[in-house]
Parts: C-alpha cells; sequence; structure tokens
C-alpha cells in the first residue's frame, strides 16, 4: 500500500542517522547526496548537536524525522512539541500514552509537523513487556495504543513490520505507519527482535522503512539505499 501523499520512492526510506557526531552525519548525508532524502535523527544525535543539524537539513531541502519519543505530563508535552514545530521538521515521535498524544497534539496546532505515536519498541517481545509490568502481549498492546492514537488525531503509527497489518486494520488508510527494525535480506537482526525486509513491510502496508546500519555501515552506502529502494518499488 502506497500512502496517496508519498511521491517520491526516496521519501518511503527512511536513513538512520545513528552515529555520535554531527560531522559523521554530515559525512553520510554527503555520501548519500540526492539518493536519499529522508532522515532520522534520535537520541545520541540529537543530544549532541543534532537540532542543529535538523534544522540545517531542513533548509538543504531534505525532511527530517525527530524521533525523541517525548513522554511527560500533558502540558510538559505540549510545551515541549510547541517548540519543536520551529525546526521545521517532518515526524515527531511520542509514546503512544493517550494524555502524551493529547498534550503532543495540542503542542502542535496547526503546524505542518506530523506525529508519531511509538506503540511498542522493536526491542520488546512478550518476556520484556511482562518485566516491564504488562499484562497485554505485544500485538494487544500494539492494537490498543493503536486505537487510542487514531482517537487523538496523532498522524501516524510507529510499529514493528511485524505487527503493520494489525495496525493497518485499527487506523485505517489515511494514517502513516512507520516502521523501524528492517533489516535486508542477510542483515544480521542485532539488538531488534520483530523484523521483515523491506519488502515485506511494503507488503504489510507500510508507508515509511527506517534503516540505520545496514546503509550507514555498508561499504557503499549509497548503492545500499538504492538496493533497497528497488525493494520498496519492486512491492509497492
Amino acid at each position: 500500500m502506497t500512502h496517496a501523499k508519498i511521491n517520491d520512492i526516496r521519501d518511503r526510506l527512511i536513513v538512520a542517522l545513528d552515529v555520535p557526531t554531527v560531522w559523521d552525519a554530515y559525512r553520510i548525508v554527503s555520501d548519500l547526496g540526492d539518493g536519499a532524502t529522508f532522515y532520522k535523527i534520535g537520541y545520541r544525535l540529537a543530544f549532541a548537536g543534532g537540532l542543529d543539524l535538523a534544522r540545517q537539513l531542513v533548509t538543504e531541502g531534505k525532511q527530517v524525522f525527530l524521533d525523541l519519543k517525548l513522554h511527560d505530563i500533558g502540558n510538559t508535552v505540549t510545551e515541549g512539541v510547541e517548540s519543536l514545530t520551529k525546526l521545521g521538521v517532518t515526524f515527531l515521535t511520542v509514546h503512544a500514552y493517550p494524555q502524551t498524544m493529547r498534550g503532543a497534539v495540542e503542542g502542535r496546532g496547526d503546524a505542518k509537523l506530523k506525529l508519531l505515536a511509538v506503540t511498542a519498541l522493536t526491542s520488546y517481545d512478550d518476556t520484556d513487556l511482562r518485566d516491564a509490568g504488562y499484562s497485554l502481549a505485544v500485538r494487544d498492546l500494539v492494537r490498543l495504543r493503536a486505537e487510542q492514537a487514531r482517537t487523538t488525531g496523532i498522524d501516524g503509527i510507529v510499529c514493528s513490520a511485524a505487527e503493520t497489518e494489525i495496525v493497518r486494520d485499527v487506523i485505517g488508510p489515511d494514517m502513516l505507519i512507520v516502521t523501524p527494525g528492517i533489516r535486508p535480506s542477510g542483515s544480521a537482526a542485532g539488538d531488534q527482535k520483530r523484523t521483515l525486509t523491506p519488502g515485506e513491510a511494503i507488503r504489510a502496508g507500510a508507508d515509511h522503512l527506517v534503516v540505520g546500519r545496514p546503509v550507514i555501515r555498508a561499504a557503499d552506502p549509497r548503492a545500499a539505499a538504492a538496493a533497497i529502494m528497488d525493494e520498496i518499488a519492486a512491492a509497492s
């Protein structure tokens, strides 16, 4: 399923800049050139100058997914999102707790920023959830939080590709689904426990795929990104 608002196939691949410094990130962006249009900045880089990098990438015509997974009391989330709207990034993540999501929607206001709710981290399995005090299995928690996100006014869901079909059934065709933990055929799973290949994720209904190590640690990042885009195109 290709989301109606995604016109450029390159926009479906989000390259995760999971590196320690802005210099490392700039090198990756330079290596990829026009072979990539969309980048994710997470905690590690955000806390090392990544917010300024996000602003610069937007100025250069790139799209940015700011993966901060905000979660706090509603008013604090509202104020934080209000500040982040000024960066001009495309996506921002919050945890899919109802109060947090409501606060984020309020803080976003009329800005173009799209809010994505994180249902359950892709490094979690049922045992991890039990250890954290949850009585629900991963699939049940994902379904519940997707339902809550849909009624709150969130723009999309971040979930494992393994739960994409469940989420799409809950949220319908108009909300976005962004899937991390994507591993091209032959790649190591690493610390991800619920992974699919790019083609499998697209066929399951994902709109955007987040890929880090298989691209940024490749001998030829541009070729690695192109191969993933070819698989996305073939599955679309």
